[in-house]
């Protein structure tokens, strides 16, 4: 372990509560996710306080989004508490009958804050960030910080929206259309999705009693790639809105594709297409003033187009 520094410097101010014993040891875990959720963010330090919440972060896909920076120090535990978690216990006693003077070395500084207000704040970084461990690896262990203040590279709000964001997930959705089976050239292919559920999709992450950034992202439109050039196909999405627009017989076509090539050249004789659905994200009060990029998640589904023949007798 690297040596144990004390940190005093100015940041943004937290509330001075003290966090709950715990016992929580040095070991990876798989991450923050809970029964019955799919979270793609993930944190390398088992009890790590900071949870991540809501229905954006499960039972969907996410898009691969990483944070800037993929480590950070966390509040952890108390002055006594720091202590109690490496003294207390037969594991503690074990150590310290083994190794006696590396033992009392560890424990040395944190004993030397016995009574002293604050808390020790820990390392911690994105477990399925390649960046993450060498990002880690350039901190302290543990920092001891006074009530109030933040220690350079503690975690800040735009950090925590960014983890947030990086859980994001939206539903896969389905692509239907008109005709199904298969069309023709010059024929015009409705198209909309299906299995979205709700548009609007809420993450949280939070360390309780200090801070917490929701975002939320809001289904808005879709993309349509017809899986061929523009000389092969037009693209219609001037009526298309968030889900694309469903058949309706002597409708007005105005979400979809209209091919102008038969698909007999093409692999399999048929058009790749694919739908992106395009969900931007916002930070929930603006509570940090930061950017993301949209979540965008595609579907794809072959089409087969024909010729439509037609007999001409003298």
């Amino acid at each position: 372990m690297k040596p144990l520094i004390s940190a005093i410097a100015a940041g943004l101010l937290l509330l001075p509560v003290s966090p709950p014993a715990a016992n929580p040891g040095d070991e990876p875990s798989t991450g923050v996710s809970r029964e019955g959720d799919t979270v793609t963010a993930q944190v390398a330090r088992a009890g790590s306080r900071l949870t991540i919440s809501g229905d954006g972060a499960k039972n969907g896909k996410g898009d691969g989004y990483t944070v800037k920076r993929p480590c950070w120090y966390e509040p952890f535990l108390n002055a006594q508490e720091m202590i109690d978690l490496h003294t207390k216990g037969v594991g503690n006693a074990r150590r310290a009958a083994i190794h006696e003077e590396s033992h009392r070395a560890f424990i040395a500084p944190f004993l030397e804050k016995e009574g002293q207000e604050g808390l020790w704040w820990a390392t911690n970084y994105m477990l399925n960030d390649p960046a993450g461990a060498a990002c880690a690896a350039a901190l302290e262990q543990f920092l001891f910080v006074p009530p109030n203040t933040t220690p350079p590279a503690g975690i800040t709000l735009q950090q925590l929206a960014e983890i947030a964001r990086a859980a994001m997930t939206v539903p896969q959705h389905t692509i239907n259309l008109n005709p199904d089976a298969k069309s023709f050239v010059n024929l015009p292919t409705w198209v909309w999705i299906e299995g979205i559920g709700q548009p609007r999709r809420t993450v949280t992450a939070s360390i309780p009693g200090f801070m917490s950034v929701t975002v939320v992202a809001t289904l808005q439109d879709i993309k349509i790639d017809p899986g061929t050039t523009a000389e092969r196909a037009e693209i219609h999405v001037e009526g298309c809105g968030p889900t694309g627009k469903p058949y309706v017989k002597g409708g007005q076509f105005t979400c979809g594709v209209r091919y102008l090539r038969s698909s007999i050249d093409q692999g399999q004789e048929k058009y790749p297409l694919t739908v992106t659905t395009v969900w931007p994200v916002q930070v929930v009060d603006n509570v940090v003033p930061v950017t993301f990029p949209p979540v965008e998640v595609d579907t794809s589904r072959d089409v087969q187009v024909g010729e439509i023949q037609s007999n001409v007798r003298p």
